[in-house]
């Protein structure tokens, strides 16, 4: 399963919401992605579950008494459900449905606690091997909380604790003296450990937003803030496709001003600026709810339109064709006035996705330029 493709669901419980919070100012798209990374792929998941299991059943075989016969038991099951909400919530997250996410951090919680179970008894026990097993399952195991919980830095703490903290109570009821160590040792890493969990959550965190920055501006004009070519280009790839849009037309609306060169030659570059930016905001305040508008390339604009017919979209033509060219006031006493020439095509009629249509929009919008500007022609 792609994690990219596919949102997990933001914990719903106060405590699982507690658990998994990665900190203050984190944006709402980072929390979705970093809740996903707790989810991880089986194999990760096939290889602790496994471990965990073979340890319990290993040390079970060689002390078949009630307590290590429960400790498999209660391995089984918690990790049996734990892979079937694994994989429900994968399943889930590919549908847009929501992920049993707060099921799931309870029981990695339950899942960190039988570990720390097996553990205690296994040091009580007096049984050396099966002590050094569950011991060293469990350190493997807190190397594999961290790797896999990193986006919840909290979660990772407290199955640390869970995990290892048995331990010392063990050598504090053990007859060994030297288990005492663990008094320090223990406290010692998970403190380490945790503060390292919050340091690489911190430190992920800021990567992301960093490459949502980066992402934001290679999609988005500067001068306009619309989304610029880049933008159209992911919006053909990820909208807008012929077997997406159901019922209803979609229109691609190519336009180019009509007269804005001299607007320029005249008052200047930031005068034109300033034109194409309340241009961009004229554009933005027409277009529908579910309509995008882009600026892909000096007085070009694109306006991808969803409308019940295409009557509708000829309504929202003639719209732009007589709103757009309003006059401008560039300053208290310079007022110009420019036209707009439209090209429209529709998807599916005149091309599969936004990119296909485009490419008959532009034939559209040279015709209308022909046939005397200020005006939209729909594509043949």
């Amino acid at each position: 399963m792609d994690m990219k493709t596919a949102a997990f669901s933001l914990p719903r419980w106060r405590s699982t919401g507690w658990l998994c919070d990665p900190g203050a100012n984190v944006p709402q798209d980072i929390r979705v992605k970093l809740i996903g990374s707790l989810f991880g792929t089986l194999p990760i998941f096939a290889g602790g579950v496994l471990n965990t299991i073979a340890v319990a059943v290993a040390i079970a075989w060689r002390d078949p008494s009630p307590a290590f016969l429960a400790w498999v038991v209660i391995e089984i099951l918690l990790c049996g459900t734990r892979l079937c909400v694994l994989v429900a919530a994968h399943r889930a997250a590919a549908a847009g449905r929501p992920t049993f996410t707060d099921v799931y951090v309870l029981l990695a919680v339950l899942w960190g606690a039988s570990v720390g179970y097996g553990t205690f008894i296994s040091i009580l026990s007096n049984d050396w091997v099966a002590a050094t097993l569950s011991c060293l399952s469990a350190a493997a195991m807190v190397g594999g909380i961290c790797f896999r919980n990193f986006g919840a830095p909290r979660l990772v703490a407290i199955m640390i604790l869970l995990s290892l903290g048995p331990c010392c109570i063990a050598a504090l009821l053990s007859d060994e003296t030297v288990l005492r160590l663990t008094l320090v040792q223990i406290p010692f890493y998970l403190v380490a450990m945790s503060i390292a969990a919050f340091h690489l959550n911190k430190l992920l965190v800021t990567t992301m937003k960093a490459e949502r920055e980066n992402d934001h501006r290679a999609r988005h004009d500067a001068l306009t803030g619309l989304p610029n070519r880049a933008g159209l280009v992911h919006a053909s790839a990820h909208l807008y496709q012929a077997d997406q849009i159901g019922e209803g037309k979609t229109a691609v609306l190519y336009m180019d001003l009509d007269g804005f060169k001299p607007v320029n030659d005249r008052h200047g570059h930031e005068a034109g600026d300033q034109l194409l930016v309340t241009i961009g905001k004229r554009l933005d305040a027409l277009k529908g709810p579910d309509d995008m508008v882009f600026r892909i390339g000096g007085d070009e604009f694109v306006v991808i339109v969803r409308a019940g017919d295409q009557a509708e979209i000829a309504s929202f033509a003639d719209r732009l064709v007589s709103e757009v060219p309003a006059p401008f006031m560039l300053e208290p006493e310079v007022s110009v006035e420019i036209g707009a020439s439209i090209g429209v095509a529709l998807i599916p009629e005149h091309g599969a996705d936004v990119m296909a249509a485009l490419t008959a929009a532009d034939k559209a919008l040279t015709l209308a330029k022909l046939s005397g500007k200020a005006q939209w022609t729909l594509a043949t």
